[in-house]
């Protein structure tokens, strides 16, 4: 049965889009200083919504992950309880803080600390404690740490605001919806692959945010955006909700979906027939702030890239390729394996440029940035980093 999908950004043409986010230089400051980046990690990451993986790694009871926030100093415990119901622990005995867990997964019905045997169970609550009489407290009171959880679209998220001014779903909005109608909420496995980068996360997200670059960086790789009727691949509309942001790229008319180049012999047939579903916005990206952007870009899977900040000036990329089904043949598991390949090798292209310019940036030597019309995604970031940053200072009266 077909779905019909309704886009939630108003999606405008290039130049309505250019006029309503205006033109003009702004400061570098933002992308390299470490004053700026703290108020960024105060302002932003510490109360917005991140996405931090999916609940297929979770299928059970029991199960769980373990995942390092480096810039909020957390290790968090993500876990399905008893009852379903997907909760995020702080990885810290509420005894003296030791790390309950060094594994990066696994499946336990409960959590004991090695230091002095407190044992926790998948809800977060204490159990038991060795002479715990002697502390003098009630064990309601010394339930591990909880951070706030969602699930949007198979995904998970969690905010370390203790009282977050909105849900995750009022936070995407009616993007939330659309993303529980993607393959990836139906998903079952998927390929995953990480980087570490020398720049900072909005000068790395930017460069996902603009087609300038295609045909300079990516020219092996541009048959499928550069043609005569658009020479530069840029792409057709461009829409913004509230913090996020959206384009339709352009889409080669020509009869080769895939470069030969891209391709070994043989396997471009394989690879459209294998497909676990087209995704609802052919050609149509989704960045949703701050740092998640997912790519819906046939006849390639659809994919996932978070960008999670790890200081002013680097940025650690986790990207997933999404499958809704078993590789039921060593066919299929090749081809998806080289379909999530073929992406990564396309994406590790920039790194030398975006790396190069975080250091012409962090040298001082350049004051300030500019933006041209088809670049208006990476001002919308800009400015609502900029509002965030400011909106915390009012709030907490700094200067």
């Amino acid at each position: 049965m077909n779905v019909h999908h309704q886009q939630p950004f108003a999606m405008l043409p290039v130049e309505e889009a250019a006029r309503l986010r205006g033109s003009g230089p702004v400061s570098s400051r933002p992308y390299f200083d470490p004053d700026w980046w703290e108020l960024e990690r105060r302002a932003i990451f510490l109360r917005t919504w991140l996405h931090v993986g999916h609940v297929c790694e979770i299928p059970e009871p029991g199960s769980f992950i373990r995942r390092e926030i480096e810039f909020a100093r957390a290790s968090l415990l993500i876990v399905r309880g008893r009852d379903g119901a997907v909760r995020s622990f702080h990885n810290a005995c509420t005894h003296r803080g030791t790390q309950l867990v060094e594994e990066a997964a696994g499946k336990r019905g409960q959590f004991s600390c090695p230091y002095h045997m407190w044992t926790f169970g998948a809800d977060g609550r204490l159990l038991s404690a060795p002479d715990f009489e002697r502390f003098h407290l009630a064990k309601e009171d010394c339930s591990l740490k909880q951070v706030a959880t969602e699930v949007v679209g198979g995904m998970i998220f969690i905010n370390f605001d203790p009282s977050p001014a909105e849900t995750a779903r009022e936070f995407f909005g009616p993007v939330a919806a659309e993303m529980d109608k993607l393959p990836v909420a139906r998903a079952i496995d998927f390929t995953e692959w990480t980087y570490e980068i020398a720049a900072n996360w909005k000068l790395n997200f930017d460069n996902f945010q603009e087609n300038y670059h295609l045909r300079f960086i990516h020219p092996r790789t541009g048959e499928l955006a550069l043609s005569p009727e658009n020479p530069f691949g840029y792409p057709t509309h461009y829409g913004f909700l509230g913090p996020h942001r959206s384009q339709t790229l352009w889409r080669n008319p020509g009869p080769m979906d895939i470069p030969a180049s891209l391709m070994l012999a043989g396997t471009r047939t394989a690879a459209l027939a294998q497909q676990d579903g087209e995704p609802p916005f052919p050609k149509t990206d989704f960045k949703l702030f701050p740092c998640f952007h997912v790519v819906g870009l046939p006849p390639a899977q659809l994919y996932t890239h978070t960008m999670m900040p790890l200081g002013p000036d680097r940025t650690r990329g986790t990207i997933r390729m999404y499958w809704t089904s078993d590789a039921e043949n060593a066919s299929r598991l090749f081809t998806r394996e080289f379909n999530a390949m073929a992406v990564r090798d396309v994406l590790s292209e920039d790194r030398r440029a975006v790396e190069a310019g975080q250091r012409g940036i962090a040298s001082g030597a350049i004051e300030q940035v500019h933006f041209q019309d088809h670049e208006m995604l990476l001002r919308h970031l800009y400015e609502t980093v900029v509002a965030k940053v400011e909106a915390w200072r009012a709030e907490h009266s700094t200067p």
